[in-house]
């Protein structure tokens, strides 16, 4: 009895070392995004263990901006990278080797004015105050070159804040600014708990592929099934977030809102509520179509009339959709 006793013990403390012990086949990769909701598949496939399905020990890492980012994936710091196309063409402009393999969101930024500042349309922001993203970011880029170029406007008819978008919401809420460019889920919040009517959707508009995945040219030569991997398990999640929206949202609640949530007129909107209407109010999609491929150069354009790019980059040597078409032809 005992020896049987001393046996199932050894069998037990064996399973248990063998689930302790991280697989050995698991690839590791480092992914990094920045810490907005446009990058929410990121999140939802590291807690939702698709980097870990697709055989990925993912070491996941946020970072704060884009052009902060890129400097990883151009420095070997980072293998995958989720945020703008901008950035991409800005760097390899400039000689680095980067490839954008897949879409991840389309660019959905309101602009939103305050009730009481007599902005009904674009042209009424002439001589206004308007906060917005860093001077250079994607958000920028479209806001000069597309949004105000719509109206006929400048930046130099427009007082541009540029400041975190937490700092954008809170001074749009106290009336510091008149108006401001948002993305989710500060375009919900503003809407919900501030005098502010939206004038303008870029989504709506002038749709493009604003986040996309982005890799380094070595790891595209020195392990492309390392890139295939990433891609299908970031294509897991976005399908996950369109079929069980509620579900996402619950994950996305701790990571992009305050747990109290919002307080409007008494009444209590719960952190999940706000991520349901943002992911509502966003396309995430992990395909580049020849339509975005085709606002992908129009945004080169916009960026080269800013003076952003120098030169022309050609989008072929930028852009590799050969894991993409492996995935399309595995889909049912």
């Amino acid at each position: 009895m005992t020896a049987r006793i001393h046996k199932a013990t050894l069998w037990f403390a064996g399973l248990y070392f063998l689930a302790a012990v991280p697989s050995a086949a698991a690839e590791k990769i480092r992914v990094a995004y920045v810490h907005v909701f446009d990058d929410a598949p990121v999140v939802i496939a590291r807690d939702k263990g698709f980097f870990a399905a697709e055989g990925l020990e993912a070491q996941v890492t946020m970072f704060t901006s884009g052009p902060t980012l890129v400097k990883g994936l151009v420095t070997d710091q980072s293998d995958v990278g989720v945020l703008g196309f901008t950035n991409a063409i800005t760097w390899a402009a400039q000689g680095a080797d980067l490839k954008i393999i897949g879409k991840v969101q389309e660019g959905y930024h309101a602009l939103v004015a305050r009730n009481d500042r007599s902005i009904k349309a674009l042209k009424d922001l002439k001589g206004k105050s308007l906060a917005s993203q860093a001077a250079g970011s994607t958000a920028d880029i479209v806001l000069k070159g597309v949004v105000l170029k719509s109206a006929g406007l400048t930046d130099k008819d427009v007082q541009i804040m540029y400041t975190a978008p937490s700092t954008a919401l809170a001074s749009l809420r106290a009336g510091r600014v008149d108006s401001a460019f948002l993305f989710e889920p500060y375009d919900s919040i503003a809407k919900a708990s501030a005098p502010v009517t939206e004038i303008y959707e870029v989504g709506k508009v002038w749709p493009f592929p604003c986040m996309v995945v982005i890799v380094p040219g070595k790891l595209v030569k020195e392990r492309p099934d390392a890139v295939r991997k990433a891609l299908s398990a970031l294509k897991r999640s976005m399908e996950f977030m369109k079929e069980k929206p509620a579900e996402a949202s619950r994950i996305l609640a701790p990571a992009f809102m305050a747990e109290e949530g919002l307080a409007v007129e008494g009444k209590n909107i719960s952190p999940e509520e706000i991520m349901l209407k943002s992911l509502k109010s966003n396309i995430f999609d992990w395909r580049l179509s020849q339509a975005d491929l085709k606002r992908m150069e129009e945004l080169s354009g916009v960026m080269k009339s800013l003076e952003i790019l120098k030169t022309d980059v050609p989008l072929g040597s930028v852009v590799d959709l050969r894991w993409q078409n492996e995935l399309e032809r595995q889909r049912p």
